[in-house]
């Protein structure tokens, strides 16, 4: 007799079925795991074992098989420990084994019994709902697992209050769905004094989803308005939600399998590796810009990440995906972020006050701003310039607009956004094609004229073209402009740079 136990592995976010077949035939006494599994699933023969003696149930001197099948994927996770368990106690026949086909297990076992939480639960369970089958999982993880909708969902605390479940001796509560505590204070910019035009750029930014660049001395404020950016965009859509957990949940990062509608913001260090930020490592896991998916991915000290690493966020910038490519593994992981990247001018930083820049102005300007290759710098919408903030402007009141108000144009202009971008596979303006472009944003005539003049002035690629009149469309939205208009162009030029270091 062969017992079977529905499990899944991960590509992406993605699952993929997995058959656990467990045999317990007469034999050299032996307990091996077939069907390619990493170091963590080979190990789960000892948590097993002491996960049922904690029990009170031995295995018996036998010798048992475990076939992951299919045996060419890579099984990697320590969430193969509780359909293994489930898969021996059907053998032994202690569970019924049609019972349990009903349902996808995952979950890993403590020694004494218990149920650890594991990652990837809320896809799983979204697998098993298209295959109209339960889950059974640890009681951490059920509230994650309850967001896949109208299916069963088994979180137990211990093995053995799921094996008294099915037995009839005790009942599990259905796990209700938790929403993480978005309500509080998120940084505002009233916090802020001065750089009215950087300001205005984050508002451009945030109303059409485009990436802004900030480049100024130390201490302008360019982080501070960095993280105010989250709050001046509206709440995901539980659609968009949705897609933000499951990478989360993928990546073990989804806190008390609690889901939010507060867009990601994701910060990382610029010694961050090619891996962290892209995706990548041993098990092919999400990078930074995948955590960021639907949210803003801020790079600050933008020059100091390495080459290669910056170079690797093109793809992901243009098409909303990261693929990872190792040589077993080929995994797609969302990508669709807004890069808001601040730099200093210079080495230094101090390149437009003489009395502090270094002697080798403006050449070392030159040198540090080619740090970010020309392509990778036209791929930014915005480009705005933060000056140092005068002593002067430091004692002033707080300004009398935040991010409230701010909040609530951003919210306007996207609505348009939505209604205007229904059924052509686009949020917002700064995801909208070429082709859409010329039907949504073709400007006037006074603006059309303006535009290829500075195209031909300036030398804009047609990527920099397209970026002009994603920046204009947005400008005529916040503007509650039917036609993009010649002031709309001369904004959005404004806001473009030739090339690294110009």
């Amino acid at each position: 007799m062969v017992a079977r136990v529905w499990t899944v592995a991960f590509q992406g976010i993605d699952v993929l079925d997995i058959d656990v077949q467990v045999q317990i035939a007469p034999g050299i006494v032996g307990f091996t795991v077939v069907g390619l599994p990493d170091k963590a699933v080979a190990e789960s023969r000892e948590r097993v074992r002491s996960a049922l003696g904690a029990i009170g149930l031995a295995l018996p001197a036998k010798r048992i098989t475990v076939n992951l099948s299919p045996a060419d994927v890579l099984k990697e996770g320590s969430h193969f420990d509780l359909p293994i368990a489930l898969g021996l106690l059907v053998a032994m026949d202690v569970l019924d084994g049609e019972e349990l086909a009903g349902y996808t297990a995952l979950g890993e076992l403590a020694l004494d019994g218990a149920l650890s939480a594991v990652a990837g639960v809320l896809p799983a369970a979204i697998g098993a709902s298209a295959h109209e089958r339960g889950i059974i999982c640890p009681e951490a993880c059920g509230g994650e697992a309850a967001w896949a909708g109208e299916i069963e969902v088994l979180a137990a605390p211990s093995l053995l209050a799921l094996i008294n479940h099915f037995k009839g001796t005790q009942v599990l509560a259905r796990p209700t769905p938790k929403l993480a505590n978005d309500e509080g204070p998120a940084p505002d910019l009233r916090d802020i004094k001065g750089q009215e035009t950087a300001k205005r750029a984050l508002e451009v930014a945030a109303a059409g989803g485009h990436n802004l660049l900030m480049i100024g001395p130390p201490g302008a404020g360019k982080s501070m308005l960095a993280q105010r950016l989250p709050g001046l965009l509206p709440p995901l859509l539980p659609a968009e939600a949705l897609e933000v957990s499951m990478v989360q949940s993928i990546a073990g990062q989804l806190q008390n399998g609690r889901i939010s509608r507060r867009r990601p913001f994701r910060d990382p260090h610029h010694s961050a590796s090619l891996p962290a930020l892209v995706g990548g490592g041993v098990r092919a896991r999400p990078g930074e810009v995948s955590l960021a998916h639907r949210g803003v991915l801020f790079l600050d000290e933008l020059p100091e990440f390495q080459r290669p690493t910056l170079e690797a966020l093109r793809q992901p910038m243009e098409s909303g995906r990261a693929v990872v490519a190792r040589v077993n593994h080929h995994v797609t992981y969302p990508a669709r972020f807004q890069l808001v990247a601040a730099m200093n001018p210079c080495k230094c930083g101090h390149l437009d006050d003489a009395s502090l820049a270094c002697s080798r102005a403006p050449k070392c300007a030159q040198e540090y701003q080619a740090k970010i290759s020309g392509p990778l710098f036209d791929r930014i919408d915005l480009h705005v310039d933060v000056p140092a903030v005068p002593a002067s402007d430091l004692s002033l009141p707080a300004p009398r607009e935040g991010s409230a108000e701010v909040a609530a144009r951003v919210i306007a202009a996207r609505a348009v956004q939505t209604r205007r971008y229904e059924g052509y596979g686009a949020a917002c303006n700064a995801e909208a094609d070429g082709t859409l472009l010329e039907e949504v944003a073709a400007p006037d005539k006074d603006g059309r004229e303006l535009l290829n003049q500075a195209a031909e002035k300036l030398k804009l690629t047609a990527r920099g073209y397209h970026r002009v009149m994603r920046v204009a469309r947005t400008l005529a939205d916040l503007d509650n402009a039917f036609r993009v208009g010649r002031l709309h162009i001369a904004e959005a030029l404004s806001y473009r740079r030739i090339a690294p270091g110009r």
